[in-house]
């Protein structure tokens, strides 16, 4: 029996029962689109965390404040960031951040509440935040606790409408404050949303806002852009060394964190681990019973067709002739199975990204791995059945009934 008669006489056998062909292979169907599914997931959940650390600004060094004792306040000052920016080589800004919870912002008759950041002169460039109108404010501002704001696009669309924001006077908390520019639309990055919210000098947050707190020299963050990705490792360095003689500590033991989008990203990517693990398992137990029922239709069908194989070996079909006909039989199965699970699985990763619930993105490596693994599971699984078949008994099969 030559290879192509092999598989006619398969399909034949399998076109026979189509409905239960179909029902065996629901199990490598859904095996193979997990695995395409489980691979857009992840890839999806990857860019969207690379997308989001990369959009608050290039070549980021990040700076914070280690993690202390319950109770103890940032270690993270203002003086910290000038101390960077005079002393540290190989880097083209730094900026100095501190969040202010929800203040009530009001001009005429139109309020609302709204959170804003205390920084300093060189956001917009490190932070990759232009403006939209207006300027930004100066180190002028900044030293002479100038009451000025820059409105987040948002925040200056609901406060004013059509009127241009540029020079008016709002309150700002119980501030009366001089609007000197809007920031461009920028989105929500992470948890924060750049439009909703309104930027102020430090000093003015300082004076203004935390006087009465213990907290009016700290910052919550330093962000220093390097000149380039070469320049970066030189920069961490140097911050290392201006830090730990700022705060009178050791490199040893260090009271600050100096992180890049790389490291942050590392982080991330560590946490989609444990997501990326489970649907592996869903998809391999998704295969496997899909195995387990192409292996027990395959001994099914040995059973109901023993007379036929007594017939076939009589007349001079060989062991591995019989073998060959059931293996192709269950890879055919396996196949087929992949084929729709693949339609499936892609099919699926587009449906979830129009529709907004995740973002995916389609790995092409993933249609060849799913379908690949629909075909060892067919091997595997119908070995045993074909093997059995093979090894019947000519005179004992034409005795079955």
């Amino acid at each position: 029996m030559t290879f192509i008669e092999s598989i006619g006489l398969a399909w034949e056998g399998l076109v026979l029962n189509k409905l239960r062909s179909f029902l065996t292979t629901l199990g490598v169907i859904i095996g193979v689109a997990a695995v395409i599914l489980m691979i857009a997931i992840s890839a999806g959940a990857e860019a969207v965390i690379a997308d989001q650390i990369n959009a608050l600004g290039a070549n980021l060094i990040i700076v914070t404040a280690a993690r202390g004792a319950p109770g103890k306040p940032p270690t993270l000052v203002y003086d910290d960031a000038l101390a960077i920016a005079q002393s540290v080589k190989g880097i083209t800004g730094v900026t100095a951040e501190q969040t202010l919870a929800d203040q009530l912002i009001k001009w005429g008759n139109v309020s609302f509440t709204t959170p804003g950041l205390g920084t300093t002169p060189d956001f917009p460039l490190v932070r990759e935040a232009p403006l939209g109108a207006g300027r930004f404010f100066t180190q002028a501002d900044l030293d002479r606790k100038n009451k000025v704001i820059v409105l987040g696009s948002q925040v200056a669309q609901d406060l004013f409408g059509d009127t241009s924001p540029v020079d008016q006077e709002i309150l700002f908390g119980t501030t009366r404050m001089t609007v000197i520019g809007v920031m461009a639309p920028k989105g929500k990055v992470a948890d924060t949303d750049y439009d909703n919210r309104v930027y102020i000098p430090l000093t003015v947050l300082y004076q203004r806002f935390l006087a009465n707190i213990q907290l009016n020299d700290r910052v919550r963050a330093i962000y220093v852009a390097a000149a380039s990705r070469e320049t970066m490792d030189g920069a961490i360095g140097q911050i290392k060394a201006v830090l730990a003689q700022q705060h009178g500590v050791t490199l040893a033991n260090p009271d600050f964190v100096v992180q890049t989008q790389d490291d942050i990203i590392q982080t991330q990517q560590a946490t989609t681990e444990t997501f990326r693990t489970l649907l592996a398992w869903v998809a391999a137990v998704s295969l496997l019973v899909g195995g387990i029922g192409i292996m027990n239709i395959m001994l099914v069908s040995v059973t109901e067709r023993t007379r036929e194989i007594g017939v076939r070996v009589s007349i001079g079909a060989r062991p591995h002739d019989v073998r060959r006909q059931f293996l192709l039989e269950a890879l055919i199965l396996s196949l087929f199975g992949g084929l729709v699970g693949v339609i499936a699985g892609v099919g699926g990763a587009w449906l979830f990204d129009e529709m907004g619930a995740m973002r995916t993105v389609l790995v092409p490596w993933s249609l060849g791995l799913a379908f690949a693994a629909a075909a060892v599971v067919g091997i595997f699984f119908g070995y045993f059945p074909a093997t059995k078949a093979a090894n019947l008994d000519p005179i004992e099969a034409l005795r079955h009934e």
